[in-house]
């Protein structure tokens, strides 16, 4: 199941992503969420064929972040070879770095990702989301994936220089509209073994990153449980599972995206979250 929110003729709504296009929500029987929150915390599975209900063209919409964001915890430093390409050690650390992102700092797939004018230090972070499906408090690792509703491609767009100010990286990666999430939300049972899928980004069609996701340092599973310890997660929020390496900030010459460049974050499986960088 592919849930996503988009826009069509001036209204906000959310929907099914089918092979025919999107059926809206209000057209399914005994569909009472009003948001893709509400839908998380109610339960897909009791959900009827979606076949032969009317469908939406993808082409007539304008995709919207495909959930309305709460809590954004992201991982930092979670591939070795990034670890590696920053100067740390690519062993695993004890603990994993995590910081958050505020739900403005995102914008959805075809939507201009914002470079600030305060820096040309404006990098890429290609990443998986991870998007929880039911209320995951004190959760062990053991029991962590029945708390997941599914993934989507990330973009952990970062301003370096404000990110380097302090030891705290709140500054640098919570810039207004300078990361994206999307294009939809894909449900686990879709995705199998999220391990062995790929994620790669391109600059401008250039291969920058690309990874299994079983190389992180920690899972998704171990990130659950450690985030669930100090906060509740609701269903909705979102943990970003990290960036491999191939960041613009480790290139020679530097590889800092600038105004016009086109990025994309695919995750095999899931889709291609795609955003131009604008000022």
């Amino acid at each position: 199941m592919r849930i996503a929110r988009y826009r069509y003729q001036d209204a906000v709504s959310f929907g099914f992503v089918t092979a025919n296009g999107i059926v809206d929500h209000a057209e399914v029987p005994g569909l009472i969420a009003t948001t893709v929150r509400e839908l998380l915390a109610q339960g897909t599975d009791s959900l009827t064929s979606l076949e032969g209900l009317p469908t939406i063209p993808l082409s007539d919409v304008t995709l919207e972040v495909p959930v309305e964001l709460g809590k954004v915890l992201c991982a930092g430093v979670n591939f070795p070879l990034h670890r590696a390409e920053g100067g740390l050690s690519p062993d695993r650390p004890q603990w994993p770095v995590i910081f958050s992102r505020f739900p403005d700092s995102h914008v959805a797939s075809g939507e201009p990702i914002v470079k600030p004018t305060v820096s040309d230090l404006f990098d890429y972070e290609g990443e998986l989301a991870v998007v929880i499906g039911k209320r995951a408090h004190n959760v062990p690792k053991a029991e962590a994936l029945d708390y997941v509703w599914g993934y989507a491609a990330y973009n952990d767009g970062s301003v370096r220089d404000w990110q380097m100010h302090t030891p705290q990286w709140v500054p640098g990666k919570n810039f207004f509209r300078s990361g994206a999430i999307g294009p939809w939300i894909v449900s686990k049972d879709e995705t199998g073994d999220i391990n062995s899928r790929v994620l790669e980004t391109r600059v401008n069609g250039e291969v920058r990153q690309h990874v299994l996701l079983g190389e992180a340092l920690f899972s998704v599973e171990e990130l659950i449980e450690y985030v669930s310890t100090f906060t509740p997660l609701e269903p909705g929020d979102i943990i970003a599972a990290g960036t491999p390496s191939g960041v613009g900030a480790a290139m020679d010459p530097k590889g800092f995206v600038r105004v016009g460049d086109v990025v994309e974050v695919e995750v095999s499986g899931i889709g291609v979250l795609t955003n131009t960088v604008t000022e």
